[in-house]
């Protein structure tokens, strides 16, 4: 493996990038492909005896398809990530073809996503870049050695611009669709390595902003096809009843009423609740409200109330005689807090937070005798496989995989539950498609929600203020011991997404973190940001409290923390600048956070005013600048980083899930409360990319900072009351400033 690349070799070679067919493998399939809608086909189909390859076929008319290996949810992968291969085999974007792929890890596994088929984690762009521009150059340097033998020329004579290979001194040129018409595969192929990847500042369209993507047409004039707008012949449509309690089973269903309703064809006992099956969705929901079902009352998830628990895990914090599972240690942090002459210390808690997808829950599936077939806006193809394959009692290499767009994913699609759903009825009426729809309710009520969790944080400080060691102690379920459960064990305990966020490039001589696992039955789950998302919120408000404590600038304490990190700097800096950070306003004022997630460097300024008298805060402007390393799209990351700032903002100020006796009280968006328009902050982005760096994660680097920023700007316009609790309800700030 090279350190530069992370890639198992510097070079492709045959076996990793081609597709072996007739035992030859082959770079560019040659042939015409059938015009498909956006999200209704996952693989081009074979022509003329060719399959098609892993990467890229060139059609004779000079039409060049290419897979996207990963889901596409609103964030713009669709066209970033083929963006890379048509950059460096000099395709002309403008007769480049998008088909999604397959579920096949074995040729679309991300590399920084342990070879797997998953969406998230920010981990796109930087698992797929160097691969997929590998793959480019590799299919530039076929259709090259093609044409150097069409045209009797050396290889090294030509070269290529758009769909077109150039041959200078004669004055000749072939299309790359006169190539896939007429060329025969060189023999070796060649190969190709990082020498042979442009320059940054040499690309054609990498960095460019005039880009648009592909999927937007399609959703704008309403031909996109989502998971719940899949129709196939013959389909039935389910839902599914579940216990108001994790692990409960139902132990009397009257369903006399639900098989009354007309349409019903299936009423069916599951594990986990009642499955309906129905001619339409409508009669499916009606019977399904006219179940009546006696359920276990067993589950110890019946002891689970959130409010309390937060309480526990802040008490827990606090005791530092609790053990936990030491996620990092740089020197001695308990011993030079103790000898430290000033401590502050504080507790940040973080209530469950709800996905929220656009798209509901949503799986449509076809079950005949062994075999099953899955269409699903899923961020996992992957794990999909094997679910589905569970489900039915069957194998892996028995399922096949549709991956639609996705409505939203934030985590929530990278589990299985609404595809069992489908699966387990479309088993019951063998060669007839269902399609299983969770309402908004089911959405709300059974999601896999961000882990309920309290930080303990302890910084001390020597004579003249500086810090001298940094402990902080994360309280809260594992999201792993369920979802990785051989990694988690393998870690000891350590669940290191749930405690992602605390450690951070700020230099301190002394740092210490520790894991504090509860485990309370309730199922967690990745939720956008992850542990970033509810950490960050420890770090950057102790970071504040600490300036203060000294009678510093936080802006400057930041700087000087920093001063081995100039990429950090750089956009603490300017986002500073950006906000005027120095002018006084009235009764509004400036907070100020920073991160460094998912490899990128974001810093926020928030403004924000408050109604002491409602405790109700009103965020203003919210200033943005990110380094997201090579910026593949700037546009498309000037959006990813809005959106994720207005859904911190929303957790931060409405967003939480309570959970009492086990179930949830929310149902719906009148209860689910999220930022609405009228609400909206004016949002200021600004992308300031450093090339000689690879890409960063971007989806998600937008969240973290700013609920830290809101928190901070609120200490200074009030002198010092500090808010520790997401989200930050108007109850909560009036109890704050009422000490």
């Amino acid at each position: 493996m090279t350190a530069k690349s992370g890639l198992q070799a510097t070079a492709l070679s045959r076996r990793s990038f081609l597709v072996t067919v007739g035992g030859a493998g082959i770079a560019v399939a040659f042939g015409g492909l059938p015009s498909v809608a956006l999200g209704a086909e996952t693989a081009p189909v074979a022509i003329g005896g060719f399959a098609p390859n892993v990467w890229v076929t060139i059609s004779a008319d000079g039409t060049v398809s290419i897979i996207c290996p990963a889901s596409e949810m609103g964030q713009g992968v669709m066209t970033s990530l083929p963006l890379l291969i048509a950059e460096d085999m000099d395709a002309d974007w403008n007769k480049v073809r998008v088909i999604q792929a397959p579920s096949d890890a074995e040729k679309y596994g991300n590399p920084g996503f342990y070879g797997i088929q998953l969406t998230g984690g920010s981990e796109t762009m930087r698992g797929y870049y160097q691969l997929l521009r590998l793959v480019g150059a590799q299919t530039r340097k076929v259709i090259l050695a093609i044409a150097a033998s069409r045209l009797d020329v050396p290889t090294g004579e030509l070269t290529t611009e758009p769909n077109r290979v150039v041959h200078s001194a004669s004055g000749r040129s072939l299309d790359y669709g006169e190539i896939a018409a007429a060329g025969e595969l060189p023999d070796p192929l060649p190969e190709a390595t990082e020498a042979d990847l442009k320059p940054v500042d040499r690309c054609r369209y990498i960095g460019r902003s005039d880009i648009g993507r592909i999927d937007v047409p399609a959703k704008v004039d309403g031909t996109a096809r989502f998971g719940i707008d899949v129709e196939l012949p013959d389909m039935l449509y389910g839902t599914v009843l579940r216990a108001p309690v994790p692990g409960e089973q139902p132990e009397s269903i009257d369903d006399v009423a639900a098989r009354a309703v007309k349409g019903i064809t299936h009423i069916i006992r599951l594990s986990h609740g009642v499955g309906i099956i129905g001619e339409s969705y409508d009669a499916a929901r009606r019977a399904k409200e006219a179940l009546n079902v006696t359920w276990s009352t067993s589950s110890r998830v019946r002891r689970y109330d959130s409010a309390l628990l937060a309480e526990t895990y802040r008490d827990l914090g606090r005791d530092l005689d609790q053990p936990g599972v030491a996620a990092h240690t740089q020197g001695d942090a308990a011993s030079a807090i103790a000898s430290a002459t000033r401590i502050v210390s504080a507790d940040y808690v973080s209530d469950h937070v709800h996905h929220a997808t656009m798209e509901p829950m949503n799986a449509t599936a076809l079950v005949s005798g062994g075999t099953v077939e899955v269409w699903a806006p899923t961020q996992g193809p992957t794990a999909t496989l094997g679910f589905a394959a569970n489900a039915a009692g069957t194998t892996p290499d028995k399922v096949k995989v549709h991956t639609t767009l996705l409505g939203g994913g934030f985590g929530r699609r990278a589990e299985a539950d609404f595809i069992i759903d489908a699966v387990l009825l479309a088993r019951e009426v063998q060669g007839q498609p269902v399609k299983v729809i969770w309402s908004r309710e089911d959405d709300v009520q059974h999601g896999k929600y961000r882990p309920l969790a309290a930080q303990h944080v302890q910084v001390g400080l020597d004579e003249g203020g500086n810090i001298v060691g940094w402990r902080h102690r994360v309280v809260a379920d594992s999201i792993f011991a369920r979802t990785m459960p051989d990694m988690f064990a393998g870690d000891g305990g350590l669940d290191t997404v749930v405690t992602d966020g605390t450690i951070f490039n700020y230099r301190v001589p002394a740092h210490l973190v520790e894991f504090i696992r509860q485990d309370n039955g309730r199922d967690v789950g990745f939720w956008r940001a992850v542990g970033y998302g509810q950490n960050n919120f420890g770090v950057e408000c102790m970071i504040d409290e600490v300036a203060a404590a000294k009678g510093v600038d936080p802006v400057a304490f930041r700087v000087e923390l920093l001063a081995e990190a100039p990429r950090a700097r750089k956009v603490i800096e300017a986002v500073a600048e950006m906000a005027e950070w120095n002018r006084e306003r009235e009764g509004r004022a400036l907070g100020l956070a920073y991160t460094d997630a998912f490899d990128a460097h974001c810093a926020q300024v928030a403004e924000v005013s408050l109604n002491r008298e409602s405790g109700e805060i009103r965020v203003h402007n919210i200033w943005c600048v990110v380094d997201p390393g090579v910026a593949v799209q700037p546009v498309n990351i000037e959006a990813q980083v809005a959106g994720a700032i207005v859904h911190g903002a929303s957790h931060a100020l409405y967003e939480q899930i309570n959970i009492v006796d086990g179930e949830v009280q929310e149902t719906n968006f009148d209860t689910y409360r999220v930022m609405r328009m009228s609400e909206m902050p004016e949002i200021h982005v600004r992308v300031t990319p450093t090339p000689e760096n690879k890409p960063a994660g971007i989806g998600e680097v937008g969240l973290p900072p700013t609920g830290p920023a809101i928190a901070n700007a609120v200490a200074r316009l009030t002198g010092g009351v500090r808010l520790r609790h997401y989200p930050f309800l108007p109850e909560r700030v009036k109890a704050a400033l009422d000490g």
